[in-house]
């Protein structure tokens, strides 16, 4: 109905063209709606005001509240023809509110503390303006070192009663929900991505409960995606252990598909192959791709140990898992295009620097002959088909002669 009456043009942002909801000027002295301003300055990362191409001297959004009564009197006044009136937005959270909120939980006893970080939480899920406050506020910083501290105060105080524990860990689930609900930006995750706080992530998924684990994981992931390389490669034995014990639980699909992001992210250093391969990576993804029905993690499962089927500890742990082998070879055709290419990529990995005699002739008991054969005949990546004729000449003196190859395939089995 709105497109059929004459909406005043002032009332319109420039952006979108649509009537501005929450109208806020910028620096230039702009007006914009809210919502389209903040996506063009934060989201897309511009710099310039949108209509006079002039650089911003600060991203400060003030309230124009005489434009939003104007607005409202009009869809007021337009009611009848089916306009309807546009609510009083909230405004943001103030910065001097979240200070003393922050003060406030530094300075009282633990159930003031939970007490304000639960207010922290709700703060940061209500919008985005919201959580840039908090941000400018410091309660980044804030968050990260409750996490560390009462972390290691766990660890470290034995004698703390059963109460005190308690608050601890509620201050710390509180805390990371908080974290996760603030959905950091770039610049935050570097303030916080030093290696205390990954350990102590760490030490959170071996008592957490499954939410507070998942704000761990998801924290985890984002840190460590815009952490220095060097610091990835330096990660400990134990973090790479409790990623695989998530994988092993299988607590939920979110939290297993952020388990094998981690570890896809983490294993194209050589070092963390060895390390995931050590905490039993390669042994809890082929009983992930045992009983797996999720397209995407069965994808990601064959893509992680590709990555792992890169040392020959994983290797290793593949050929010894009774089932390695065989859960491999069945994938091919059955998830998808992807998947079936990992899965040959992790043969070949196994023909070309694992291929006993042994080998060769369990995967000629499993059919992968058959598989490979049938591979160079569909519509695949060029790389695949290559790999795939790669093994069979590879073991073509042990398959020629196997009673396991069926005689049509023996005729054009490649030389």
């Amino acid at each position: 109905m709105q497109n059929e009456i004459e909406i005043p043009p002032f009332f319109l942002c420039p952006i979108s063209l649509e009537i501005m909801r929450d109208p806020v000027a910028i620096s230039t002295g702009i007006t914009y709606d809210r919502a389209n301003i903040e996506k063009w300055i934060f989201s897309s990362n511009n710099t310039t005001c949108p209509v006079t191409k002039q650089h911003l001297r600060d991203f400060e959004l003030t309230p124009n509240h005489t434009l939003r009564r104007l607005i409202q009197s009009w869809c007021s006044l337009n009611a009848s023809s089916g306009v309807e009136r546009i609510p009083t937005p909230k405004p943001p959270a103030d910065k001097a509110h979240i200070t003393r909120l922050i003060d406030q939980a530094s300075t009282k006893s633990p159930h003031t503390l939970i007490k304000c970080l639960a207010e922290l939480r709700a703060i940061a899920s209500e919008s985005a303006a919201n959580r840039r406050s908090l941000e400018a506020a410091g309660a980044v910083e804030f968050l990260s070192t409750i996490i560390v501290e009462m972390s290691s105060n766990s660890e470290k105080d034995r004698s703390s009663s059963f109460e005190e524990e308690i608050e601890q860990r509620k201050s710390i689930d509180e805390a990371l929900s908080a974290l996760h609900h603030l959905q950091l930006s770039e610049s935050a995750l570097k303030k916080i991505a030093d290696m205390s706080f990954l350990e102590c992530l760490t030490k959170i998924l071996q008592r957490s409960n499954y939410e507070s684990c998942t704000f761990a994981l998801d924290l985890m992931q984002s840190v460590l995606e815009s952490a220095d390389p060097m610091r990835l490669a330096s990660l400990s034995l134990d973090f790479f252990t409790e990623i695989v014990q998530i994988l092993q639980d299988q607590i939920s699909s979110k939290a297993t598909k952020t388990a094998l992001k981690l570890l896809i992210h983490l294993c194209p250093w050589g070092r963390n192959r060895v390390k995931a391969s050590e905490a039993g990576a390669v042994s809890a993804l082929i009983d992930l791709l045992l009983d797996c029905s999720d397209k995407r993690i069965s994808e990601m499962t064959l893509v992680l140990l590709d990555q792992l089927c890169g040392c020959a500890e994983g290797r290793a742990e593949l050929l010894s898992h009774g089932a390695g082998l065989a859960v491999v070879s069945k994938k091919i055709f059955r998830v998808s295009n992807l998947a079936s290419e990992r899965a040959v990529r992790i043969l070949f990995s196994v023909s070309r620097f694992s291929g006993t005699a042994t080998v060769a002739q369990e995967m000629a008991q499993l059919g992968v002959v058959a598989k490979l054969w049938l591979v160079l005949q569909v519509d695949c990546e060029v790389n695949t088909k290559e790999q795939a004729l790669e093994i069979l000449k590879l073991h073509a003196k042990a398959w020629k002669n196997s009673p396991c190859i069926p005689p049509d395939l023996l005729v054009s089995y490649p030389s």
